[in-house]
């Protein structure tokens, strides 16, 4: 039996927590992993032994009411996130939900609700708000002043259309809507907008466009919208998953240069002004939702407000992305949340 303050369980053991997640809580101060559950018996059993975790399960309410487990990861698609993180509250034990937060805003204002009226706390894993590369660009910006006045942010990620996308038959759920809530703008767009809330505050205006150019699955392949911060900041996003080639970039202008960097990936950090351009390594960790998972402990164990990532900020971004979804949702017939 562990010592350790603060004991995991996760619910959805598949590839996310192989490398990323997983293995973070047991590496993490005062955590431990003790229990995993998947709905295949067989590969939860194999991911417990492969990762000497203790317990496994086939069932997300016998792994919720385990007394070791005293709080939750879910990491199945988001169609379970609201079910598991209102189960995993019920029962008083801290939920902390894989990204995007729920299916749609409705779904994450029940999650928040549902917290606030049990006093557990919700962390979602918005992990970029914790690697050192992201905090070495909000240095920059605020700390250093290496552009002046940050005035305009503008990002962009093309992505080629993947083969395994080819087989409606077989597609993967990321691109079902009825268990994704949408494409993989959904899956992985969220991440940008949600480090540029973390940098430059709330988006609180924005309208956009979504199409399927492609075809090739029913949601969304290509995103175009523009936003305003509270702060008075504007910006533009592209999102276009039938791309030549890959290509990911935020950049944010400021009244004396610019920097760049992307969401993805170990790319250089650059800065032009000037003065002269030079740029800046940060490499990611291998476990790289560890540093999040560490902020989360320290807030559990004590610390308040340790973690950047909340329910209230993972909602903000499914915000932004109902306002931008909602009229191609609408068109297409493909509701979501409930």
């Amino acid at each position: 039996m562990t010592t350790a303050a603060i004991r995991w369980g996760i619910i959805g053991c598949g590839n996310v927590t192989e490398v990323k997640s997983g293995p973070g809580f047991s590496k993490t101060p005062n955590s431990a992993l003790v229990a995993v559950m998947r709905r295949d018996g067989d590969k939860a059993r194999d991911y417990a032994e492969r990762h000497g975790v203790p317990r496994w399960y086939d069932d997300a309410a016998k792994l919720i009411a385990d007394p070791e487990v005293n709080a939750v990861y879910v990491a199945t698609p988001p169609s379970t996130h609201k079910q598991y993180a209102l189960m995993s509250i019920a029962a008083g034990k801290p939920v902390y939900v894989e990204k995007p937060m729920a299916m749609d805003h409705a779904e994450c204002e029940a999650i928040i609700n549902a917290g606030r009226q049990a006093n557990v706390p919700v962390f979602v894993a918005y992990y970029r708000r914790a690697l050192p590369r992201f905090h070495k660009v909000r240095e920059l910006i605020f700390g250093q002043r290496a552009i002046g006045t940050p005035r305009i942010v503008n990002t962009v990620l093309h992505e080629p259309h993947h083969p395994r996308y080819h087989d409606p038959k077989n597609l993967p759920w990321h691109v079902q809507p009825g268990i994704s809530g949408g494409g993989v703008f959904m899956d992985i767009g969220c991440h940008t907008l949600d480090i540029i809330d973390w940098l430059f505050g709330p988006i609180v205006s924005v309208s956009g466009h979504a199409s399927n150019q492609l075809g090739a699955y029913p949601p969304e392949d290509t995103v175009a919208m523009s936003f305003a911060f509270g702060n008075g900041m504007l910006g533009t996003g592209l999102w276009n998953f039938d791309s030549y080639k890959h290509h990911d970039q935020i950049e944010v202008v400021g009244d004396e240069g610019r920097i760049a960097f992307a969401t993805f990936g170990n790319g250089p950090i650059t800065v032009e002004n000037a003065r002269d351009s030079h740029e800046h390594h940060v490499e990611n960790p291998l476990h790289i939702q560890q540093p999040l998972i560490e902020t989360i402990v320290a807030e559990l164990t004590g610390q308040k407000g340790a973690s950047p990532s909340t329910a209230e900020s993972g909602a903000r971004t499914s915000w932004v992305m109902d306002q931008v979804l909602r009229d191609y949702r609408r068109e297409t017939g493909q509701a979501v949340g409930g």
